[in-house]
């Protein structure tokens, strides 16, 4: 299964209101269970450069099924992860993206978001799953 059009449309919605309320301009994507992108807007003034580092977090979250900055916790030097970015064309391992789940704990897609600090973008991708009204993944060995 994979997240909708108009769930994809949701939560890109409320990641822009989040990130207007905070008073910054993100680069938003959403992919699809297969990492494929469903839905992408850069807000006016957002960087250029956030555009690939948006979708990137978004492929991350769902390549992995965890938050990005999990996953830049654990591929720190002597880490379980180490060097884990270099795979898949490039990773991203900071905070900014967050997979999205369905009610049965089945992975349907994932959102990136990038264009400021990690903690407002981290933020901002929050409300954007939160809107939806998914649940996080079941426990995985890698976050214990």
């Amino acid at each position: 299964m994979h997240v909708t059009y108009e769930q994809a449309e949701m939560a890109i919605a409320a990641a822009i209101e989040e990130a207007t309320r905070i008073n910054t301009q993100m680069c938003i994507a959403v992919v699809d269970s297969g990492a494929d992108l469903k839905a992408f807007v850069r807000m006016n003034n957002a960087w250029v450069g956030s555009v690939d580092i948006a979708i990137k977090k978004a492929k991350t979250a769902c390549f992995f099924g965890m938050n990005t900055g999990q996953i830049g916790e654990l591929s720190q030097p002597g880490g379980k992860l180490y060097g884990i970015e270099h795979s898949n064309n490039g990773l991203i391992t900071f905070p900014g993206g967050i997979p999205i789940v369905d009610e049965d704990g089945v992975l349907i897609g994932a959102i990136g978001v990038s264009g400021s600090t990690v903690e407002n973008d981290h933020q901002v991708a929050k409300a954007g799953v939160e809107v939806i009204g998914l649940t996080d993944l079941p426990a995985h060995p890698w976050r214990t």
